[in-house]
């Protein structure tokens, strides 16, 4: 496998709009920088199998990439994560990358023993698909060849490309993964990631503003 894992990642500076009732942009910077060095963390568990690559225009998301040694496939327009992915794609494929894994930076549950399994699981011709946890979303996407169906990310993405893989008559394989599966938009979302057991960057930025449940109280024993 000569593959390529690509995340996405937009403008940081105005990241996770739709948390807007939870925090201030200044928190949904610092929450979404911190989900992305959880990503980033995982992504460096699979660094021997696949290139890693952030797909970017932003350059506090650069420096994170350089802290973790991750390549950037640099994305000028900024438009969408469908369009960042399909430059990429394209980029890739120029450069002989016969796979591609694209996760979005907004998983900080995700884990590198999950992505082993993902690759584990591919087929030599078709993709592997990890759903959202509600089934709605496609939060990690295995394609060989690189563009064997087209991407298109949102809402309800899960189902459009299982109906596209149908149509190549190529194998898919679905996999549940509760890290993975876990991306946060929405208020509600924050609510689940604090409470599943981890310590991730995310989990513990959101513990130091007062969410969720606090560690108990060092209580003084008499000398």
């Amino acid at each position: 496998m000569h593959g390529a894992l690509l995340i996405p990642v937009k403008t940081l500076g105005n990241a996770k709009q739709r948390l807007g009732e939870a925090f201030d942009q200044a928190h949904r910077t610092l929450l979404a920088e911190a989900m992305l060095r959880d990503v980033l963390t995982a992504a460096c568990g699979v660094a021997g199998r696949l290139d890693l690559f952030l797909v970017t225009g932003d350059a506090r998301a650069q420096a994170l990439a350089a802290e973790f040694a991750c390549g950037v496939i640099e994305d000028t327009r900024n438009e969408s994560e469908t369009a960042a992915i399909e430059m990429a794609t394209a980029w890739c494929e120029d450069r002989g990358y016969d796979t591609t894994v694209v996760v979005p930076a907004d998983i900080p549950l995700i884990t590198s023993v999950e992505l082993h399994r993902v690759l584990d699981a591919a087929p030599a011709e078709g993709a592997v698909i990890v759903p959202a946890y509600d089934r709605r979303g496609s939060n990690c996407v295995l394609r060989r060849p690189a563009s064997i169906i087209p991407l298109r990310f949102g809402n309800d993405s899960f189902l459009p490309h299982c109906a596209a893989m149908r149509q190549t008559g190529k194998p898919l394989a679905v996999l549940e993964m509760p890290g993975i599966g876990l991306d946060i938009d929405h208020p509600h979302e924050l609510d689940i990631l604090l409470q599943r057991a981890g310590d991730t960057h995310a989990q513990r930025l959101l513990r130091a503003w007062g969410l969720g449940p606090q560690p108990a109280p060092a209580t003084e024993t008499a000398g």
